[in-house]
């Protein structure tokens, strides 16, 4: 089961509409469906929520100490509430994937992001879930830290944010261990 839903991003309004926020965005939904709001909790250096889901009490992060340097506050949480690597989900954005699409997958590497990277080094471990939202690529490697540090296109946008939907549509399978069906459904 997760018990905790990592949104990852960059803090602040200058970077809130970028790309790499697709992580907070999705979240930051999430609890308001739930009717929940994020506080500020120093000890985890960023923000928290929690919502109920299928009467299980689910946390949400979004770390405030920029992207590269997500890891501390994943670490903090899971020490704090003695969860599992096994038992989070990092939602993030994803080069590799075409904007609107998304993807459930378990382990894995880094894949050059800088989020995932840094999580991996402060667990010592990769071997959690991740939720994919496709953003695409800019075409070369050196326009990929410019790209996704700039707002995307309304049509672009609009792809994302129903992208995001169906994810909130299937977290309940998520939450509760049902991996297999939560995949048939964003993957098929």
């Amino acid at each position: 089961m997760i018990k905790l839903i990592v949104g990852l991003g960059n803090p602040g309004k200058d970077y809130q509409e970028h790309r790499h926020n697709a992580g907070f965005w999705f979240v930051e939904s999430l609890a308001s469906l739930n009717g929940s709001k994020f506080t500020s909790q120093s000890k985890f250096f960023g923000e928290a929520s929690s919502i109920s889901l299928n009467t299980n009490k689910i946390f949400l992060l979004k770390p405030q100490t920029f992207m590269n340097s997500s890891g501390g506050s994943v670490k903090s949480f899971l020490n704090y509430y003695d969860v599992s690597p096994e038992e989070i989900l990092v939602v993030h954005d994803e080069l590799d994937l075409p904007v609107g699409t998304v993807r459930i997958k378990l382990g894995g590497g880094h894949g050059g992001h800088n989020g995932l990277r840094d999580i991996i080094k402060a667990l010592g471990s990769n071997n959690f879930y991740r939720l994919r939202i496709g953003i695409d690529h800019p075409g070369s490697k050196h326009d990929v830290v410019d790209y996704v540090l700039k707002a995307p296109s309304k049509s672009e946008l609009k792809s994302i944010e129903e992208s995001l939907s169906s994810a909130i549509e299937i977290t309940d399978l998520l939450v509760t261990g049902n991996f297999e069906d939560a995949m048939k459904a964003l993957h098929t």
